[in-house]
């Protein structure tokens, strides 16, 4: 990938991360917080495994009270979580939880970082977890991590046994232990070497914790209260932390602000031992850099005469620390952001649209403010750097009087710069690990933003360099100033709306496929390709005059023929003698930036051989599945039901109704709604509630007869699948389930498992996963009254939208209303 804008005249392209967002505006009691840390030289670096796992509370405490370097390394993205704000899932949830740890970070002052490793769902120990990442992979990552960050200490959260609770969790303190090592041994992923050097972190330690029934503090531990108050940002890191977790939306991890004492307690893991404090044994002030010491005067005269009602008096002190401290190791970009804000800088650029195509121009608005006082004694000027030189562009030579708005607007072409896409989506990958060839961007949260090159801020003759991505602003009449990352697309994209698509037999199936243009006047074909064998008809469709930002529909009718029972169905746009081969995704919500990605234009085509016995579905949304896509794709005709509907509509039109995931968990409503449908199944309905969690549930009594939801998983896709009541219905009727049904599937079986489960209701299936016991509690069937209850912990909502055949078979069986009279039933 290529993330370069070249203007007009070659403006300076540097790698420019997200973090580098639009100015960020600090108060006169930040700035002081800044100040105070300039006299502070440590880092640490926690590890865990995914987005939420993190210690936000210590963090916090870290990076604000300590102001050490305060880094997280999460080896997962946590694609392979649930979903409470939506029906994203895998790599678009991934794409959701990168942003709120982003969003996390901003309020807790942490770095950001990941690896390659690909959550892939729920393991229940570290070797499975290596087995499917590849650990020496995930291992060179954290190495390269460690040696980029090089942090005095690292922190892990977890322990490297069972009581971790999770595979990952395990894994990701083993790793943690390995890397501290491997970091500093130049035998070790040598290849770094021509970037970093060989760094040996101090100590490792372990975060440990008391979580329910998990107790793994100790008296003995090194102790140390994290929960005191900060009066320059007014508030408490337990208050700190609620707002920094608050941000994991996805995973309804909104927390409630703690105030008071918090004793966070650590176990020594590796290194030289610490009893009293974390940084026990190394010096973190400026004292420990040989060449530096000298400054510890300056910064701290720089406190001592800071006036927060006139930040701008502290510049030029600042400036001459900068200068002293030009070729030594610093703070260097603390340093800087802190002479901007007692400057009251403002900087933006901005584009008047959201999304340009490639070979694109886009009309770029710099706007800059200095809001020093009047008579301030330094010339404040913006000059724009030309490539590789000192030389200013012409144009871009501005003097910043004080608190007058400066705006430059040039025309910037964007004939070599790459589709703007997250990073390690760039290509396919296998279940373990995303592929990442440019070693530059490992590591990094996002790729490097658009910008028009290198701002230089002068006072006087001394000047601070800033980088700006190029944003695009707008106001909404509601919300007021929104930003957005600017998009830069494929001219012309071609977008399916399902991920698989489900061929019943040979049924001819028309397949849409969205024509989204983001050039004016875009022409070209739409060229299909389906599996060997199929036919497709049209063989292309020609388009011609799509303006920007308008969208086209296109059907082409695809039947299956031949031997071959599904494969890929994909779609390469030609615009201009060049082929493109990306759909659209726009992930759009209110906690996190706008998300636009570019996934390949293809899809799953699947040839099943599916029977149905009733068409017309009730659905009760939960916290987000696609089942209702996928039920409407194979002919099935869903309401979506509302609470309102449920507790006044009549239901007995409906030949079953389903309850999406997590519905018992998250609708206040359901204790209202549960007579109503209990009465439904009762008079001859049937009704399916997909998975809950074991806690906390709105209401305990999910359906007519009592069981208990448990934590227990069967996380092995593959588990052999035994049938306890072969001739029952759910296996029978209308489709025949045989052992191929369960091939194929993703992720896993079935989680939060029943268990302790009334006679009255029919045990389907047993499995479990490698050396566990068996579970018969991931699906269960009932009788009641004239109709039929089903309660399943299988995770249908992966497999539909997969595609996965035998799933769809599975599932059409446990929503058919009718039960014919030679098949046993549950009691």
């Amino acid at each position: 990938m290529k993330f370069r804008l070249s203007l007009l005249w070659m403006l300076s392209i540097t790698p420019l991360f997200i973090s580098a967002q639009t100015s960020t505006q600090l108060n006169a009691a930040e700035i002081k917080q800044g100040l105070e840390s300039l006299h502070v030289t440590g880092s640490v670096l926690y590890m865990a495994a995914h987005p939420d796992d993190e210690n936000t509370r210590l963090l916090a405490y870290l990076a604000k009270e300590r102001k050490v370097r305060t880094g997280y390394l999460s080896l997962t993205r946590g694609d392979g979580g649930q979903n409470l704000i939506g029906t994203e899932q895998a790599e678009l949830l991934g794409l959701i939880r990168t942003q709120e740890l982003l969003a996390a970070r901003r309020m807790d002052g942490a770095e950001q970082f990941f690896t390659r490793a690909n959550d892939f769902g729920f393991s229940k120990n570290s070797e499975e977890s290596f087995k499917i990442w590849n650990k020496e992979k995930i291992l060179s990552d954290a190495v390269w991590v460690i040696r980029k960050f090089r942090p005095d200490v690292i922190i892990t959260r977890f322990p490297e046994d069972a009581r971790a609770g999770h595979g990952h969790h395990a894994a990701s303190a083993i790793l943690a232990r390995e890397a501290f090592a491997a970091a500093a041994d130049p035998k070790r992923f040598p290849e770094q070497l021509k970037f970093v050097k060989p760094w040996q972190a101090k100590r490792i330690l372990w975060n440990t914790f008391n979580f329910g029934s998990m107790n793994t503090t100790a008296d003995d531990q090194l102790k140390i209260d994290v929960g005191v108050y900060n009066p320059l940002l007014g508030k408490s890191y337990g208050e700190i932390a609620a707002e920094s977790r608050s941000n994991h939306r996805s995973q309804g991890f909104g927390s409630a602000r703690q105030r008071g004492g918090a004793i966070e307690f650590f176990s020594p893991v590796a290194g030289s031992p610490a009893k009293t404090d974390l940084f026990e044994g190394i010096n973190i002030t400026l004292n420990s850099e040989k060449g530096i010491s000298a400054m510890e005067s300056m910064v701290k005269e720089i406190n001592e005469t800071y006036n927060p009602a006139i930040p701008s008096a502290s510049i030029p002190r600042l400036l001459k620390l900068k200068a002293a401290v030009k070729d030594l190791p610093f703070k260097h970009q603390l340093l800087d952001e802190l002479i901007l804000a007692c400057a009251g800088l403002w900087l933006e650029t901005s584009a008047p649209q959201p999304s340009y195509a490639l070979n694109d121009t886009i009309p770029v608005t710099i706007s800059a403010i200095s809001r020093v006082p009047a008579g301030f004694p330094m010339k404040v000027s913006l000059k724009v750097i030309k490539n590789g030189t000192n030389d200013v562009l012409p144009g871009f030579d501005e003097v910043l009087n004080p608190n007058q708005m400066v705006s430059l607007t040039q025309r910037v072409a964007t004939n070599s710069i790459g589709i703007t896409q997250p990073y390690w989506l760039e290509k396919k990958h296998p279940i373990g690990s995303y592929i990442v060839d440019d070693l530059s961007f490992l590591g990094f949260p996002e790729a490097p933003a658009p910008h028009t090159g290198v701002f230089r801020i002068y006072f006087d003759t001394q000047f601070v360099e800033v980088l700006r991505p190029v944003v695009y602003k707008m106001t909404d009449p509601v919300k007021g100033e929104l930003y957005q990352p600017l998009v830069i697309a494929p001219p012309v994209t071609a977008t399916m709306a399902e991920k698989a698509f489900v061929f019943n037999n040979n049924t001819p199936k028309k397949i849409t496929v969205l024509l989204h243009s983001f050039k004016q006047q875009a022409s070209g074909t739409l060229i299909p390709k389906v599996p060997e064998g199929w036919n497709v008809s049209p063989a292309k469709i020609d388009f011609a005059s799509i303006n920007k930002g308008e969208e086209q529909s296109v059907e082409f009718t695809v039947t299956p023929a031949g031997k071959v029972s599904g494969g890929d169905l994909s779609f390469s746009v030609s615009v201009n003698g060049t082929s493109y081969n990306q759909g659209l995704k726009v992930v759009s919500y209110d906690h996190i930036p706008v998300q636009t990605l570019f996934p390949f234009a293809e899809a799953k085509a699947e040839r099943i051989d599916l029977k149905f016995a009733g068409r017309k579905i009730g659905y009760i949304a939960g916290a987000g599945d696609l089942i209702p896509e996928s039920l409407v794709q194979i002919g099935y005709e869903v309401t979506r039901l509302t609470e309102k509907e449920v507790l006044q509509s009549d239901l007995s039109s409906y030949d079953a109704i389903i309850a999406g995931v997590r519905l018992y968990n998250i609708n206040e409503q359901i204790g209202l709604m549960q007579p109503k449908l209990m009465k439904y199944v009762q008079n001859g309905g049937v009704m399916l509630v997909q998975y809950n969690v074991n806690s906390p549930l709105k209401m305990n009594d999910i359906g007519p007869y009592p069981f208990q939801l448990s934590r227990d998983r069967v996380t092995e896709e593959d588990a052999k699948v035994v049938f306890l009541t072969p001739g029952h219905a759910a296996l029978n009727f209308p489709n025949k389930i045989t052992a191929k049904d369960f091939d194929g599937w993703i992720q896993e079986r079935g989680l939060y498992l029943a268990r302790n489960i009334d006679p009255h209701y029919a045990k389907i299936l047993q499995m479990k996963d490698t050396g566990e016991e068996s579970s018969d509690g991931s699906l269960l069937v009932a009788d009641y009254g004239k109709g039929k209850f089903v309660y399943t912990s299988l995770a249908f909502f992966r497999e539909l939208p997969a595609g996965v055949a035998g799933a769809y078979r599975l599932f059409v069986n446990l929503i058919s209303k009718e039960n014919p009279k030679n098949e046993t039933a549950g009691k």
